[in-house]
Formats: structure tokens, sequence, C-alpha cells
């Protein structure tokens, strides 16, 4: 059979190796792809919202038996509906409880509606209240975007003037388009934040194991948050003590409200999570495999993943058990110079010989004339798995010295002790 996979990034090329190496899969097909799963997929040049277009292609190509779709905007906008609709074999979520990504209000709406721990929150459309409200509120505060971004539009605000200056940003100056028409405020949450990933058939869910992630740009956490500068397993602090309460009280209610809600979810779930001194809050929803937690996380798995997404699209995820590879894992992250804000692309990638220890997943970059070129702001992730963190940091970045492009940046402190909050 053949698997055809929505998207371009680091999961997508963590997901391709790792269908590569089961005997079922005969060849791999990519809409977009880039320029690193090109050596073990064909990629298609094609829109990831071009329902029309993805459905004639499959179409065409009957032995494409399974479609693994990936980006929010495919999501959101209905592309495994369409699909669906068509006769297709997908996996990933519907648009209706997609909106637990593309809608803070609607998620941290749900959580109020279902007893979900999450932070405390207020809604806001108008500039002006929104700016009244911070005035009132103690400090430090989170101002997050209703709409998509890419986890970019998230604000950590120490005082008046930074909450000001960042409603401004979103809601005045349009940084984020649409997406910034609506704001969700919400309390700063103390605590240790960690990843989980899970899949679920909406009935069980099956998590996988917590990895602690780098959302902001810079070392020691400082600037912007991001899509992920980098990420490790085993995230420390989440004992099996607060993983049996995140999934009775996290994990398991969200899955149930959304069938209370009539729309249920069948896909990937992920959820950041807070580690508060009163337990496990949802400070965020993901509404399919993050992407850079995915290349710490997949390569680890010993359950075939196909076996998985189909065991999800037919309700039979009971008759799963997740096995996984006990070792440690770190991705880092090289990125584009300016990101998450304006970088410049198409840079020549200079990559000399990374040895075995490392695996190279790319994401924004593409291949002109059997030249390697950037063509985004994550560029390509740079992972290992070990004994330790300590073994695979090492190596992680021992290789990334072999690796050069003009404005490449990523941070030095992925799995250091010195500060993980």
């Amino acid at each position: 059979m053949d698997v055809l996979l929505i998207g371009s990034r680091g999961r997508e090329h963590a997901i391709a190796t790792a269908l590569k190496q089961d005997e079922r899969v005969d060849n791999i097909f990519c809409i977009p792809g880039n320029g690193g799963l090109a050596g073990i997929a064909t990629c298609i040049k094609m829109d990831v919202t071009d329902k029309e277009g993805i459905g004639e292609f499959l179409d065409a190509n009957p032995n494409i038996k399974l479609t693994v779709v990936s980006p929010d905007e495919s999501l959101a906008g209905g592309l495994v509906n369409y699909l669906s609709a068509k006769g297709h074999r997908v996996f990933g979520p519907e648009a209706a409880p997609s909106k637990m990504e593309s809608s803070k209000a609607f998620c941290r709406r749900l959580c109020e509606k279902y007893n979900i721990p999450a932070p405390e929150y207020k809604i806001f459309d108008s500039y002006e209240k929104a700016k009244k409200y911070t005035s009132t509120h103690a400090f430090p505060l989170v101002v997050k975007t209703d709409g998509r971004t890419a986890g970019k539009g998230i604000y950590f605000c120490r005082n008046q003037r930074e909450a000001e200056n960042a409603l401004y940003d979103v809601m005045i100056a349009e940084l984020f388009g649409e997406a910034g028409k609506v704001v969700d405020i919400e309390e700063f949450l103390e605590g240790q934040n960690v990843i989980v990933m899970t899949f679920t058939d909406g009935k069980t869910v099956l998590p996988l194991p917590a990895v602690k992630a780098y959302k902001r740009v810079y070392d020691n956490d400082l600037g912007m948050s991001t899509a992920g500068m980098g990420a490790y397993i085993p995230a420390e602090n989440y004992t099996p003590e607060i993983a049996e309460r995140a999934y009775k009280e996290i994990f398991l209610p969200t899955v149930e409200a959304l069938n209370s809600e009539g729309i249920p979810f069948k896909g990937a779930l992920s959820f950041s999570l807070i580690l508060t001194p009163d337990g496990p809050k949802a400070a965020d929803f993901t509404v399919r495999l993050c992407d850079v937690e995915s290349q710490v996380a997949v390569p680890l798995l010993e359950t075939p993943l196909l076996d998985i997404f189909n065991a999800v699209i037919d309700g039979k995820l009971d008759k799963i058990q997740l096995k996984r590879a006990n070792k440690a894992a770190v991705c880092v992250v090289l990125t584009s110079g300016g990101y998450p804000l304006e970088y410049v692309k198409n840079i020549k990638i200079n990559q000399g010989d990374t040895d075995d220890t490392v695996r190279i997943f790319h994401a924004g970059t593409k291949l002109i004339d059997n030249e390697l070129r950037t063509s985004g702001g994550r560029v390509m992730g740079v992972f290992s798995m070990g004994e330790s963190k300590a073994e695979c940091a090492e190596n992680v970045y021992r290789n990334i010295a072999k690796i050069a492009f003009d404005g490449m940046h990523y941070r030095k402190d992925i799995a250091s002790d010195k500060k993980n909050k």
C-alpha cells in the first residue's frame, strides 16, 4: 500500500522515516514535502488547503490507502471531512473538534463548561476593553490570539506596559491578521511546562511520554514564543502520579466533553500542561502530533505507526499497546535569522558529514538544482537518542557544528539543567 502525508515539517519527516521502515508501506507521497522528505518520499507541489486538488490526486492514485493530515490550516479547513466524504481513509480530526486549536475561545469555554483544569481567562474582541481589563488585573498575565498563529501569538506580560504593547501588536497593528481580532487573556500559571501527545479514537486515549519543549526563541526562555526551538524526553517531574491525574482530570474528560458536544475527536490530540502545585492544568491544545515534539517521540515508538493510525480510524485503539524504546532523546531546531518574525528565504545550506549518532529532520528546506536551500523559519531539527539526555545533547551540538547557513540561529541550552521552566 501507499501512504500520503499532508505537510512539510519535521513532523512529517519523522513520520515518513518511521513508515518507511514498515514493510507494508510501498511508497510515500507528501504534499508539499520538503528538501529532506524528497529523499524518502515523492513530494507533490500543491497547497495543503486545496481540498479539491488533493481529492483529485487521491482519486488518481488508488493504491494510496491512507492519508495523514497534520497542518492546522488543513484540519480547520475541513480537509478530513472532504476526503472522508469522498471515501478516502484519513487520519486526523474533522473541522469541528479541530476548534480545540483554531479557537482559544472555544477550548477555554469547553474547559470551563466541563470542569477541565485550565487557567482562568477572559475573551475580548475590543482593544479598549481588553486594555482596561489588564489595568485592573494582577500580573503576570498571558495574552493569546484566539486564532491560529503556529504558536507565535502568545505574549507573557510582566506588567501593564507589556500587556498594552501585546494587545496593540495583536489587535491594532494586526501582526497576526484575523487571528488576533479576538484575544484570550489568561492568568499566568507557575510550574513546569510539558507537552503530552495522545492518540484517541473518541473512546480510548493513549498518551505518549511527556516531552519537555522549548518555545521561546532565545536561551533562558527569552524572546517571543515560537512553534518550538527544541525538545527532549524524558520530561522531569512528570511522575506516574501526575500522569494519572492528567489522564483522569484532563485527557479523558476532554475527549468525553467533545463527545458530549456532538463533535467526537479521532486523531492525535496534544496537551500543553503546566504542572502547578495544585496539579496539572491544560494551558493549550494541539489537534495533531506536535512538530518538534514528534521529532523526539516518534523515533522512539516501537509500535508501528500504521497500526496506530488504522486503529484510530477504525475505533479499535483499545486493541493497541503503545511500546517505546527506553531511551532518552533530544532535538534542537535550526532556524532562519529573524524567526519567528521576518526572515530571508532561499539561503544555501552547507551540511557536512554528520555522524550516525544523529538524524536530521527537515522542515523549511527545498532542493533547487540538487542544492539544499532554506524555505521557512524552522529549517531543520537535529535529533539524537541515547542513554541520557546529556549524551544526546552532546551528540546534537557536536553535529550542529557541521551545518551552516547565513543567519542560522539555534538555542544553546536545550536539555541543559541551567534553566528548564
